[in-house]
């Protein structure tokens, strides 16, 4: 694994300081608030240490209640609600400062035969010759917020190639439909549990911003309040996180200053392994212009 793949690894392990209770470092990606991803992913993380190795997590919904401190490690406190015959559930909360920023419930159960169907893969450009983010970033380096930079234009522990790219800085109204490929920067134990960590800290990129595509407007222009409020992820088989996954996002609606989207996620073998939901605040503020 590369230093940056590595240390993201570290950071959704989590310290267990007491029983259901676990402690997780925070790092700064330069955003006005914690990473929503990092607190997805570390509370699949400690949710999936108070179950039963063989039962897998194959859902969680949860809710962004405060913006987090991105110098402050978040405690997790995890309730067993319930251990049945096949599934396990568990509620999570993730603390700082005291309070809650974010909770949420994940479902997990034993690998099971059942009817089988699913929708089919859009067909979109592979991941070959396309541009990454961080190399996107670099093209546009002086134009980019000073607190996120430096951050942006270095190597990342996930790797993201939009389909088609747009100027963030005078974007214009389109369709409210993305793709991106991303992968983890280098190879990854053969870990079930960690693969799905991971997906769930990159669940949380690009998403919102989908709903705001037909509006012509970007998170990088300053009148705009933009804040995952509610996030859900239904894994529908084990994937890996070190070959390329195709995210295919669409938002339906948006209104009352809310954008709601939806992702499907593909493996390359076009077999879909995850889905994706989340409403997020996309306001304009008037007194920010």
């Amino acid at each position: 694994m590369s230093q940056v793949l590595d240390e993201l690894v570290a950071l959704l392990s989590l310290e267990a300081i007491e029983e259901n209770l676990f402690r997780g470092r925070s790092q700064d990606l330069g955003f006005r608030q914690l990473f929503g991803g990092q607190v997805l992913g570390q509370c699949i993380s400690a949710a999936s240490q108070t179950v039963e190795a063989d039962r897998h997590v194959h859902s969680m919904h949860g809710y962004f209640l405060r913006a987090g401190d991105a110098s402050l490690p978040v405690v997790y406190q995890v309730e067993r609600i319930r251990d049945g015959g096949s599934f396990s559930t568990r509620r999570v909360v993730a603390v700082q400062k005291g309070k809650p920023i974010f909770f949420c419930s994940a479902s997990f159960q034993y690998d099971e035969q059942g009817f089988e169907h699913q929708t089919s893969m859009p067909d979109v450009p592979g991941p070959e010759g396309l541009k990454s983010e961080t190399e996107l970033a670099r093209l546009i380096g002086d134009s980019l917020p000073e607190r996120m930079r430096a951050l942006a234009v270095s190597e990342k522990p996930i790797e993201i190639r939009p389909v088609t790219v747009g100027n963030p800085f005078a974007p214009q109204p389109c369709e409210p439909v993305k793709y991106v490929w991303f992968r983890a920067a280098g190879e990854l134990p053969d870990d079930p549990q960690l693969h799905k960590y991971l997906l769930g800290y990159a669940s949380d990129f690009n998403l919102l911003t989908t709903s705001m595509l037909p509006h012509g407007v970007s998170v990088f222009q300053k009148f705009m309040q933009v804040a995952s409020l509610d996030h859900s992820l239904w894994f529908h088989g084990n994937l890996r996180m070190d070959d390329w996954l195709l995210y295919a996002m669409d938002s339906p609606w948006s209104g009352n200053a809310r954008g709601f989207s939806r992702g499907s996620i593909f493996n390359r073998q076009g077999q879909l392994v995850a889905s994706v939901a989340q409403e997020g605040l996309t306001r304009v503020r008037e007194d920010w212009k």
